[in-house]
């Protein structure tokens, strides 16, 4: 079973090790082995725990889940040459990348929290070379797709990175909209969860304007209720919000 390397013990780590540990040996790199321990708890999976102090990266596929401020301080205790990085550091780019970490080939990956479920978006761009490698890699934790450029992964980041939070947002404020007209909370929460459980799957197929479309009768409650996202500028907010996430992105 191949050995995957995490560089970082943090909350998207564990969630990449949760959709890769049926999979992949795990091994962890961090500063702390009381976290390192509690990681493994989480995990439910034994792992291979090494503390970051002059760790040997040499001829292992890594991937490196730190913040991105880290990456001098954590580049300066590693030691040896990775055979691949895989880096998933918003923002980072390949070239900075190269810069403190020594490694055959360098990929960035974006993916999102839903890969502890396996149902990630990853995108991912970088060394054509471990192309079909990462990809494998990361589709053990969902979908993924390859971009041509590093302007692309970064616009990606804003929309399928972040998107669980707008999502989440989403939800939220549907099921408050409804407990607010009267239905129980736990009620409005689980139709809410099956909601966006079946427009998942429906959205794989269906264009979202024929799906719109589709959904919505003339004078109907349909149209009255999308009329009322229109007039909260609910269409225009999310454009922006793609907007402002990759400014961020570009800014990290």
């Amino acid at each position: 079973m191949q050995t995957i390397t995490f560089i970082g013990n943090g909350n998207m780590a564990l969630s990449i090790a949760q959709g890769l540990k049926d999979k992949y040996h795990i091994e962890v790199v961090g500063r702390d082995m009381d976290k390192l321990t509690k990681f493994e708890e989480a995990l439910e999976r034994k792992i291979d725990k090494y503390l970051l102090d002059d760790f040997d990266i040499s001829d292992k596929t890594v991937l490196l889940c730190i913040k991105p401020n880290n990456i001098q301080e954590v580049s300066q205790k590693l030691q040896g040459k990775a055979e691949l990085l895989i880096s998933i550091l918003a923002g980072t780019t390949l070239e900075n990348l190269q810069t403190y970490f020594k490694a055959t080939s360098i990929v960035r990956a974006m993916p999102n929290l839903a890969a502890s479920k396996q149902a990630s978006m990853t995108t991912l761009t970088g060394d054509m070379t471990y192309k079909e490698e990462a990809l494998s890699i990361l589709s053990a934790i969902g979908q993924t797709r390859w971009l041509s450029s590093q302007k692309e992964l970064d616009i990606a980041t804003a929309l399928a990175g972040s998107g669980p939070a707008y999502l989440a947002l989403i939800a939220e404020a549907l099921a408050d909209g409804a407990v607010k007209q009267g239905l129980k909370r736990d009620d409005a929460l689980a139709i809410t969860r099956g909601l966006f459980d079946g427009f998942g799957k429906l959205i794989q197929d269906i264009h979202p304007a024929l799906l719109k479309d589709g959904v919505m009768s003339p004078g109907g409650t349909t149209a009255a209720g999308y009329g009322a996202l229109e007039d909260g500028s609910v269409r225009a907010s999310c454009i922006n919000a793609i907007e402002s996430a990759y400014k961020r992105a570009l800014e990290l």
